[in-house]
């Protein structure tokens, strides 16, 4: 078996575009999607931007019947994971329904679900309230309906660790398969703006108040005050080379060359950078390759000054004298942070730079700014050769992870 995994199928659910192509279309051309809030009068929040999904219309990619027994985070998962199996060319009749597992992130689950169920229950009675607000909010609905959706019996879970998490996922997966697993689907989908969604995040002061939606979200740029919040995410189809090869994927991605994770010890937003040089050591160590053997980096990209200052400091310490040589981009400038979608967003734009031997600029708006010697794309996006990428997150709680994806050989 394979000691490193590879990602042959891509299913995409972004504020920017829906389904692979589109998105990569978007996000190698700097086109933003940041705007004004629509999903509700957002007008008596202090936070009114945000980047919506708004051209993923449910019903035109998920059956009526689960559409209401779903919150649109799921959808989202149950759509991307059918674009992932179509991508690549994997129908689940194809293995064993054990040998195909599944394994999402999770940030906060079903909110606008659970808050209508809520308003149900208190405006009229318990009777009015859906059966299926049980597991509609709940972390593992989307790992679950992918299973049942798809008819995979394979090892099914999720992973909570915020921002972290889309990593992490893949992290799991990468075990499931070392344990014989032939093939998993991975990621995750986030669907944060909402009432119930918002007011929840607003207490910790990390999203932004701009009513500017060009410089409302500008990571590593002087001034950034917070981030806007995203919807979407992505799942991968990641299997066994060996097994991959064996059926004939159409696609070869990106091999997981490595994968750690840390913790800062401390609960909060993310903190001197200390723990996150060390999950990137450690997964170039995984990976069996040092820092100068990078090629680029898709950054956390946290959106203020004090977190994105330590995103730096963690990449001075993994590179030293070498940051100003490695690309670093941050494509979710585009599309605003999506917690539990948004690493796996990131693993899926990772696969496709190196695909394609692009990397997609960080933002086309101008700014000021503040990396301390990084190399920041911006602009246009850079043509390059690219061999190995390494990939940061950072989730609220002090969590922290890094994959190192390879170009196939």
């Amino acid at each position: 078996m394979s000691a490193a995994p590879v990602i042959t199928g891509l299913g995409v659910v972004a504020p920017n575009g829906l389904g692979a192509e589109a998105y990569w279309a978007a996000a190698r051309s700097g086109t933003g999607a940041i705007g004004p809030i629509t999903r509700f009068d957002a007008s008596g929040y202090p936070v009114r931007l945000g980047a919506e999904a708004t051209a993923f219309v449910p019903t035109d990619h998920v059956p009526r019947n689960l559409v209401v027994q779903t919150d649109v985070w799921s959808q989202y998962a149950l759509a991307a994971a059918a674009w992932a199996l179509d991508d690549g060319a994997l129908a689940p009749g194809d293995l064993s329904p054990f040998d195909i597992a599944v394994v999402t992130s999770s940030s906060s689950g079903g909110n606008a679900f659970g808050q209508r169920q809520i308003q149900q229950l208190w405006a009229e009675s318990p009777k009015h309230v859906s059966a299926y607000q049980s597991i509609a909010w709940f972390y593992a609905a989307s790992s679950g309906q992918l299973s049942i959706r798809f008819g995979l019996k394979g090892p099914c879970g999720v992973v909570a660790s915020e921002g972290a998490g889309g990593l992490d996922a893949l992290g799991q997966a990468r075990r499931l398969l070392r344990r014989g697993t032939s093939a998993v689907l991975c990621g995750g989908t986030e669907a944060p703006i909402s009432p119930y969604a918002l007011t929840c995040h607003l207490p910790a002061g990390q999203v932004t108040t701009s009513d500017d939606p060009a410089t409302a979200y500008r990571p590593f740029a002087s001034g950034a005050d917070g981030y806007v919040l995203g919807e979407g995410g992505a799942v991968l189809l990641v299997e066994d080379r060996a097994s991959a090869e064996r059926r004939g994927a159409a696609h070869l991605y990106a091999e997981v060359a490595g994968y750690a994770a840390t913790h800062d010890g401390r609960v909060g937003p993310p903190a001197d950078g200390t723990h996150l040089a060390r999950a990137a050591e450690l997964a170039l160590a995984d990976a069996g390759i040092g820092a100068a053997g990078v090629d680029a980096v898709f950054a956390d990209a946290w959106g203020t000054e004090a977190a994105d200052r330590a995103e730096v400091d963690a990449l001075r310490t993994t590179f030293g004298e070498r940051l100003a040589d490695v690309p670093v981009t941050t494509p979710k400038a585009q599309v605003g942070r999506l917690h539990s979608g948004g690493a796996a967003l990131d693993v899926a734009t990772a696969a496709l730079a190196l695909h394609h031997q692009f990397l997609p600029p960080a933002t086309t708006a101008a700014g000021a700014w503040q990396t301390d010697g990084a190399r920041l794309v911006t602009g246009d996006g850079l043509a390059m050769t690219l061999d190995n990428v390494l990939v940061l997150a950072r989730g609220y709680g002090g969590f922290n992870a890094a994959v190192v994806l390879r170009r196939p050989r």
